[in-house]
């Protein structure tokens, strides 16, 4: 089984192209912060990914530099050779789902998110006021 689940935070805006055919291809880098942490070492791995078609278009579209994203999907190797003949190995996360790990207004423009819940809306109310004491878990 191949299978890679990621949260981190986007290195850089994601590059998308387009191939000859109109598929869409988006290309960035997730800064994912480690579990355990060694002196001097780095605090994060900073992963290759590639999400095609819908999911290249929906990233495009939703996710700028600095912004945390889940990603569920497979390890991709290959290979290819530079014009002066040295081998380039690759490895990348092919993104088969991703999703918002923030809510749009926690990031306050610094990388640093905000976990504050926003005011509810107008519609809701708060149901611990109405019912009180009569929920059976608190």
């Amino acid at each position: 089984m191949n299978k890679a689940i990621l949260i981190g935070r986007f290195t850089k805006d994601p590059d998308i192209r387009y191939t000859n055919g109109g598929l869409s291809i988006a290309s960035f880098n997730v800064a994912v912060d480690r579990r355990y942490k060694k002196e001097g070492e780095q605090e994060a791995d900073f992963i290759s990914c590639k999400a095609f078609g819908k999911t290249a278009e929906f990233i495009e579209k939703y996710f700028k530099k600095g912004m945390r994203i889940g990603i569920e999907g497979r390890i991709q190797t290959g290979s290819y050779t530079k014009e002066d003949g040295t081998k380039v190995y690759t490895t990348d996360v092919i993104c088969e789902n991703v999703e918002f790990v923030e809510s749009k207004h926690s990031d306050t423009g610094s990388g640093q998110t905000n976990n504050k819940a926003e005011a509810p809306d107008s519609e809701w109310m708060n149901v611990g006021d109405v019912i009180g004491e009569e929920l059976p878990f608190n």
